[in-house]
């Protein structure tokens, strides 16, 4: 009789996503200790340990409201395991992960993505972010390609230098492998390693993409689903009821997360995977393959071999530029094979590895001069004064790759930024000027057949063409048909829709830190660290020279920006103090350093909401600056004390010396956080702080990125909501009601959640966020899902019949990441803390709660309790049987 009569009242979930850095189960569910006791510990009731459903061990299935935690931080954050080290890894693989966010941050993104076309604002901006994220995985590879074919394979000549690299390379000494490219040939197999491990990495991830919700409806004939764990009552249910009537379709999505593959695209992953592990390839090999083809011109079976593999090379690259504007790896088609082109791809990029390994393991030729006559001098580690070690004998070429592919990627990001915000115009005026400094190269270098010789070098064309095409930045922004006013203030447009180009650039200088910091590395070491008095026996290429200086600027730039912040942050507490103070009255001592206290909490939300995007768009234009001047320093061929003379020359190289030292540490500090992650828990969810921001989209862009845990945590979320709700009247695990109960970074989960879900089971659905970021960070970034025309979409999926919106949204002015949304929805502001002295015989201060204990406050037990009797009230009870 008691379980008719809770069924009666109906039973309702309260199902709670939690946000960034793993909040365990416990903790999300509300569970302390008691003094001197343990923690209790809930149980599993559906999922496993990685991502998992949590109860209470002491809920009952018969209580009115039953509180489940859904877990999925450890797929980024969890607890040590065995992959702890290979996640923690993955923060080497933050520039990709900018890139692949960047996509997203994309304004314009039409609603049904399958509507998009080339030619659009959006369209031509996604076309250029991927074209910006393979030469992005082109950075890495074309320095792992100078440590090995470079550093190693052709500067490291003798056996005093060789003995320094881990593991058997003094064989390179001989004068077997000195001679041609034979010593090339090994150094190649350095990046190809390193394009092998991102590979095997992306591999291992796949199954990230390939989860998808179940249908909560459909069933085998003659199967019956056995009962989970959280069935603690006998089941005896009568049959089955009939299966629902089919609603009509779904009309045109209003949000591009409404679309049923935005989750869920293995097939998208592996095809793009396979374009830019062969174009990694193609770069890595291309480097030797033109050095030794520009000094030793091929004949013969030679040149049979050498044009075969370039033949293949260019054709996996006219492919590659092909097919990333092509609907067959723009849109996600879920578990879709590789298909013809993909394969076709992997076979010619074999044939030219193959055939390059057999030129370089060929012998000289007699066109050209020997390649041994251009290569530093043996015996310069044990007396550098012999003729020619000084000399800089660097692989002939490959400075001017390295400038090139800088060059090319700033005005990639140029036109990312222009096109994003001014459409078709913005881009073409940077194309126009790509153009022209192609043509300029062309013309300083001699190559423009009957014109005169140029007038200036190569970097004085460069510089006022670079500082144009910035220009372009700061065209018209394009405004939307329709136009819809701001949320709330500090909601338009981050970055005034150059927000693509912002987070791209900020993995651009990551990538480059990176590469620069391994080559300077590589190079101390087998210059056994000591670099004094000219004994440097290798040198890393010229314009890495000039990355120690663009980091000491970044640096300083940073540092700069950082006490503009401290600056604004101090005026914002004095403000909010004396608000504070005003409002009492006249505060005892104890109250005004509460005050103090609270106004703190208040300051950095007000920082983090109204001025944080501010001073990173200051941070950027000054570092496009940087990159413009850096651009052109390394056009200019020379090494930075080259360039000045005096007292300049002795600042610049001070400078430089700092930041190629801290460059060169940066692989070293890198290595350390990835241990500490493993070994300190702390530092572990540090860095999985990062991963829950970054790989929340999935790797639509850079499939080199490290996986999207909302590609697993969406659709696992959809099948337990949808499955619950789909069971038979009388089944005791059926819940009448589903509270959507995220928080922090949960919230855009639980919005994407609600944005797949079909109207039948969101009629059940009511949404609480809270500490939500919908509005002053992710709809400002992210304006295509989260902006002021796309939100509101939310808010109507959620609208009752009777008027009224099934999402509250709670706030406090003491939360950095927490703010009103303004949607539609109710919004309820929390008090924090709920006085600034003791009361009611309590001895301790409330405490300030700040980004945390939402569930704890008195306005969400409220709104809870009201909400709980308005999705009983919407669901027919069943009538109460006779006897």
């Amino acid at each position: 009789m008691r379980h008719r009569e809770a069924r009666m009242g109906g039973r309702i979930l309260e199902l709670r996503v939690h946000g960034v850095s793993n909040t365990p189960p416990a903790e999300t569910l509300g569970l302390t200790a008691e003094p001197g006791g343990e923690s209790p510990q809930p149980r599993l009731v559906a999922g496993g340990p990685v991502t998992g459903f949590y109860r209470s061990a002491a809920a009952a299935p018969l209580d009115p409201i039953v509180v489940e935690a859904y877990s999925w931080g450890q797929l980024t954050s969890g607890a040590r395991t065995a992959r702890d080290v290979e996640r923690a890894l993955w923060t080497l693989l933050l520039p990709f992960t900018l890139a692949n966010v960047a996509l997203h941050a994309r304004p314009g993104i039409p609603a049904d993505p399958t509507t998009e076309r080339l030619a659009s604002r959006s369209g031509m901006t996604a076309w250029l972010i991927r074209l910006f994220c393979l030469s992005l995985t082109g950075t890495p590879v074309l320095a792992m390609t100078g440590v090995g074919v470079d550093l190693i394979g052709w500067q490291c000549v003798d056996e005093g230098c060789l003995s320094r690299i881990p593991g058997p390379w003094e064989f390179l000494a001989g004068s077997w492998w000195q001679q041609g490219g034979r010593a090339l040939a090994v150094g190649l197999t350095v990046p190809l390693a390193m394009i092998g491990v991102l590979g095997l990495v992306t591999w291992r991830t796949y199954q990230y993409e390939a989860v998808m919700p179940a249908d909560p409806t459909t069933n085998p004939a003659g199967r019956r689903t056995p009962p989970p764990a959280d069935v603690d009552v006998a089941v005896g249910q009568p049959a089955q009821e009939p299966p629902p009537v089919p609603e009509p379709p779904p009309g045109p999505p209003t949000n591009p997360l409404q679309d049923p593959t935005f989750w869920w695209g293995e097939g998208q992953l592996r095809r793009a995977a396979v374009l830019h592990l062969c174009t990694g390839t193609v770069v890595a090999a291309a480097v030797p393959l033109g050095t030794v083809t520009v000094l030793d011109p091929p004949h013969g079976a030679r040149a049979v071999l050498t044009w075969t593999a370039v033949a293949a090379f260019i054709a996996v690259l006219t492919v590659t530029l092909v097919a990333i504007g092509r609907p067959f790896l723009t849109r996600r088609d879920g578990a879709t094979p590789l298909g013809r082109w993909s394969i076709a791809v992997i076979l010619l990029t074999g044939l030219g590895l193959a055939g390059t390994f057999a030129v370089l393991l060929l012998p000289d030729g007699t066109a050209g001069s020997a390649l041994a006559e251009l290569r530093p001098t043996a015996g310069c580690d044990l007396d550098p004064t012999q003729p020619g070690c000084r000399t800089d004998r660097s692989l002939p070429g490959f400075d001017r790759v390295i400038a090139w592919l800088g060059t090319g990627q700033l005005l990639l990001l140029i036109a990312i930024g222009a096109t994003a915000r001014s459409g078709r115009r913005g881009g073409a005026t940077t194309a126009a000027i790509a153009l022209l400094i192609a043509l300029g190269a062309a013309w300083c270098h001699g190559w423009l057949p009957a014109a005169p010789p140029a007038p200036v070098k190569l970097w004085q064309f460069a510089l006022p063409l670079l500082t144009l095409a910035t220009v372009g930045l700061l065209l018209p922004r394009i405004r939307p048909t329709t136009v819809k006013q701001p949320l709330e203030p500090h909601t338009d447009l981050a970055w005034r829709g150059r927000a693509p180009a912002v987070i791209a650039g900020f993995g651009w200088l990551l990538s480059l830190a990176y590469s620069a910091g391994v080559l300077y590395w590589v190079a101390n070491r087998l210059n056994g660290g000591d670099t004094s008095a000219g004994r440097s026996v290798v040198v890393t290429p010229a314009p890495v020279a000039w990355a120690g200086l663009t980091f000491a600027a970044a640096l300083l730039i940073l540092a700069l920006v950082a006490v503009r912040a401290v600056v604004l942050f101090r005026r914002l507490r004095r403000r909010e103090y004396a608000r504070l103070s005003a409002r009492g009255g006249r505060l005892s001592a104890h109250d005004l350093r509460r005050a103090r206290d609270v106004s703190t909490h208040q300051a950095l939300h007000r920082l983090v909401g109204e001025h944080a995007l501010r001073l990173i768009g200051w941070y950027a234009g000054a570092m496009a600056v940087v990159a413009v001047l850096s651009c052109v320093a390394v056009l200019s061929a020379a090494r930075p004390q080259n360039v000045t003379t005096g007292g300049t020359t002795v600042v610049i190289k001070a400078v430089g010396d700092v930041g190629d030292a801290l460059l060169g540490l940066l692989p070293v500090a890198v290595a350390a956080v990835g241990l500490l992650v493993y070994r300190k828990n702390a530092i572990r969810r540090s860095v999985g702080v990062v991963w829950d921001v970054g790989t929340f989209w999935p790797r639509a862009a850079h499939p080199l990125a490290p996986p999207s845990y909302a590609e697993r945590a969406v659709p696992e979320l959809l099948t337990r909501t949808a499955g619950l709700i789909a069971l038979a009247e009388h089944d005791p695990r059926r819940v009448d009601g589903i509270i959507l109960s995220g928080h922090s970074q949960g919230t855009v989960i639980c919005t994407a959640v609600i944005l797949q879900m079909p109207n039948r089971w969101r009629r059940r659905i009511w949404f609480f966020s809270y500490g939500c970021q919908l509005t002053r960070l992710y709809g400002r970034i992210f304006p295509a899902y989260f902006g002021s025309d796309r939100l509101p979409v939310l808010a109507e999926a959620l609208t009752r019949p009777g008027g009224g919106t099934r999402w509250t949204n709670f706030w406090r002015d003491t939360d950095p990441l927490g703010w009103p949304v303004t949607a539609g929805e109710r919004d309820i502001a929390v008090t924090d803390p709920e006085a600034l002295h003791p009361s009611d015989g309590e001895v301790a201060d409330p405490p300030i709660r700040s980004h945390s204990g939402y569930p704890e406050a008195a306005e969400f037990q409220r709104e809870r309790s009201r909400v709980a009797w308005l999705l009983r009230r919407a669901v027919p009870s069943p009538r109460r049987g006779l006897g």
